[in-house]
């Protein structure tokens, strides 16, 4: 993947691609910004062709947090259909799950260059074994269809283990090479989703009584 000019790359970041959003609005939005004035002619060129290429991607449904149903259209995505992705393997009724489906969802639209996949385990019992799932939620960065990495659980996030944020997440995927860069702020990623529930945590309950205070949940 090509290297992006850091004032081009803090453009893109600050103002992301919606879907009611053009190039036009784009550079409107600019107009009184001091970067651009500092823009070389490349620059500006670099910008309209990440800003065509944003949108190009978003229409094949990247910058979405997408729920595959089996485990043969997940290995064909994995495989062949994007070059880098986030896949949280995960249990409906476990609870560290639903946080883990939050933070993700928060990513999802910030990272356009990266597909975010989830499946749920019960779904994929041959993956399951290949990849030797045992510990949820297990989020295994891809790519080229090649596993790069995994975060078991909760590990190595923030600075305990039921306190880390979007943030947080963020760094270790870009870490693990499967995020091209860091785009969260402060604002967008930096509370725990165990001090404000989010709609997945809303809609699942934990695993068992008392389940929030637990290690990891071994499912299998």
């Amino acid at each position: 993947m090509a290297s992006i000019d850091p004032v081009v790359a803090s453009v893109l970041d600050t103002y992301p691609t919606k879907d009611d959003l053009d190039e036009d609005d784009l550079l409107d939005s600019l107009e009184n910004d001091p970067t651009l004035h500092s823009m070389r002619e490349q620059r500006m060129q670099q910008l309209h062709e990440e800003f065509t290429r944003a949108k190009h991607l978003r229409n094949q449904d990247y910058g979405q947090y997408t729920e595959i149903k089996d485990e043969k259209t997940l290995m064909d995505m994995v495989n062949t259909g994007a070059e880098l992705c986030a896949t949280h393997f995960f249990k409906s009724d476990f609870h560290r799950c639903a946080i883990m489906d939050g933070h993700l969802e928060k990513l999802a639209p910030l990272h356009f260059d990266t597909r975010f996949l989830r499946i749920n385990v019960e779904n994929a019992p041959f993956l399951v074994t290949k990849l030797k799932v045992q510990v949820l939620p297990c989020v295994i960065a891809f790519k080229k269809g090649v596993s790069i990495d995994r975060i078991i659980g909760f590990e190595g996030l923030g600075y305990s283990e039921d306190t880390f944020s979007t943030q947080d997440l963020e760094r270790r995927l870009v870490k693990s090479g499967v995020l091209v860069r860091e785009k969260c702020s402060g604002k967008q990623g930096a509370g725990s989703l165990f001090a404000k529930q989010n709609d997945y945590g809303r809609r699942n309950k934990p695993s068992r009584a008392g389940d929030d205070d637990d290690d990891d949940d071994d499912w299998d």
